[in-house]
């Protein structure tokens, strides 16, 4: 019985009627956001609502039964029971802010599609290393931050009067969100040679330590594309070492009849 229920659950059917489920719960929930949509059908949105709830619950149960403590061992099925337990909290009360969660349930997309699951590990693998570029960032910020603040705190109290003020306003002239008439140019008018600070801040934010990120990203990726290969290479070398294996002993076997059939 567990073995045709995990045959089922991990077929490419199963994947397919859960992802038209997901599908369908992320426009509901949409929907639910327009007014206009919930006084023509608000009954019927949560009605549908609640039915693609109790199908995921049993869905959940019917994984914990098929595949017993190895679903609490398999982190993609931790995510999905999170998600669905969080959906099952009562939203009324001190819980009401977890209505707002209810979308949360659109993530299980992540943990259905297998491409997507391979994006979201090769994120995780990049961490670490994103992780340093981060603090090296910090230190970029730090170091300019200190000087902006110096430079033209007095000047332009509210962009750099304090560390927090010229750090959040550095982050705006990272993303190249106004920066040149909204920030430099104003200072420039005051300071003509202000150019001389944010054009090298510019260059080794925007231009190199974001690029460091995507590099680090993208290396990432290859290497989770690279070990799913492999994981699939091997699982094709095994499936055909025991194909062979099946022949050997079924040319073994017709050797043994024609043997006893040529002593006959």
């Amino acid at each position: 019985m567990r073995d045709r229920l995990r045959t089922l659950i991990s077929s490419r059917q199963w994947e397919m009627v859960i992802v038209a489920i997901i599908v369908v719960n992320a426009i509901t929930l949409g929907l639910e956001t327009s007014q206009t949509a919930m006084a023509y059908a608000g009954g019927l949105l949560t009605t549908i609502d609640s039915v693609i709830l109790a199908i995921f619950a049993v869905e959940i149960a019917l994984r914990i039964y098929a595949y017993g403590l190895r679903f609490f061992k398999d982190p993609w099925s931790l995510f999905d029971f999170a998600i669905v337990s969080i959906a099952l909290v009562p939203a009324s009360g001190p819980f009401a802010v977890l209505r707002a969660l209810r979308i949360l349930r659109v993530l299980r997309l992540i943990s259905v599609v297998p491409s997507l699951r391979r994006v979201i590990g090769g994120l995780i693998s990049a961490l670490p290393g994103m992780g340093s570029i981060v603090v090296l960032m910090a230190l970029v910020f730090y170091v300019f931050g200190v000087m902006a603040t110096k430079l033209y705190g007095e000047a332009f109290p509210e962009w750099f009067g304090t560390l927090a003020h010229s750090v959040y306003t550095l982050f705006q002239v990272m993303t190249l969100e106004s920066w040149s008439m909204g920030i430099v140019r104003p200072v420039m008018e005051v300071y003509p040679n202000a150019w001389l600070f944010f054009v090298p801040f510019i260059l080794s934010t925007a231009f190199t330590v974001l690029n460091l990120f995507i590099g680090i990203i993208v290396s990432a990726m290859q290497e989770e594309h690279e070990h799913t290969a492999d994981e699939d290479r091997k699982a094709i070398h095994t499936e055909a070492e025991h194909i062979l294996a099946e022949v050997r002993a079924l040319r073994a076997e017709l050797a043994e009849f024609r043997s006893s059939q040529e002593k006959s």
